[in-house]
């Protein structure tokens, strides 16, 4: 190995050794409104346990289908990803959620962040889960210190919560989102049996691009107060919807920057958004 990249080895080495870490603690609310306790895996930043009266920004990042809570730290890292880039300063300090809207069995299990019949999710999170958590862990509280992020179901969610609450989320950062259903589902079967269909059939009526294609005046300058990033890669099944997307902005005069990266609909691709992801949401805090 020549002397410089063994040099720029071990600085690395050193540096992440030398991170002062945060910590990952999963935590649960009973609620009411589901009628169920769900979990929540949440990121504290050093900075929290050593500053006890410090407030801080939160970022939402949600899941996608057929995950729960736990996948953006078992998989997708997003623990050290954290600590690498707030002692950088690429990030500021921020509390990091993710919250379980998933099961492995699409057909049998609850999976959305929408109201549907029978899980009335989107309810639960504005209602119950964020201001339980933003109390709680001592961040957030208005629109400039809060951010939202996701990926395919949770980029599709984070879209559409940001499209529909522009006055909850300064930024909304979006990984190889599932933003419409284009193959309506006019049968969704049992309710029991096939819960992916009722989430199918959410997605095609609350469809973030044609949101955005229908949108009057006022709705765009809302959409305005809000800064978008879409990601996605080249070789994702969903390219199209996102281009969909940031050509219906465009159109509209809605700013929003677009990203097409070399990948496909995995977590090596979402790792890499992650780092992206967290400097432009602090970016867009107000400090």
């Amino acid at each position: 190995m020549k002397l410089k990249n063994f040099l720029v080895l071990l600085g690395i080495v050193l540096f992440s050794t030398s991170v002062q870490a945060g910590r990952v603690v999963r935590d649960s609310i009973d609620s009411r409104v589901l009628g169920e306790v769900r979990h929540f895996s949440i990121y504290l930043p050093d900075a929290f346990f050593v500053q006890q009266e410090r407030h801080f920004p939160i970022l939402y990042l949600l899941h996608g289908l057929s995950d729960d809570d736990r996948a953006w730290t078992q998989k997708g890292q997003m623990e050290r990803v954290c600590d690498l880039q707030m002692a950088s300063g690429e990030a500021v300090p921020m509390v990091v959620v993710t919250v379980e809207a998933g099961g492995p069995d699409i057909k049998k299990h609850w999976n959305g962040y929408f109201n549907m019949e029978g899980w009335q999710f989107e309810t639960f999170f504005f209602e119950e889960f964020l201001p339980a958590v933003e109390k709680k862990y001592r961040c957030g509280g208005d629109k400039n210190q809060r951010a939202i992020a996701g990926l395919s179901m949770g980029g599709g969610g984070s879209v559409s919560y940001a499209q529909r609450h522009t006055d909850l989320f300064s930024s909304c950062y979006a990984m190889s989102a599932w933003l419409r259903q284009d193959d309506h589902l006019q049968s969704r079967g049992h309710l029991e049996s096939d819960r992916f269909k009722i989430l199918a059939e959410a997605v095609h009526n609350l469809d973030c691009v044609r949101f955005v294609a229908e949108a009057d005046k006022e709705r765009c300058a809302e959409l305005r107060t809000v800064a978008w990033f879409i990601d996605c890669g080249d070789d994702d099944f969903l390219l199209q919807q996102s281009l969909e997307l940031y050509g219906q902005m465009r159109l509209h005069g809605i700013g929003a920057q677009l990203r097409v990266r070399d990948g496909a609909h995995t977590w090596e691709y979402w790792h890499t958004a992650l780092l992206q992801c967290l400097p432009f949401a602090s970016r867009n805090f107000s400090h």
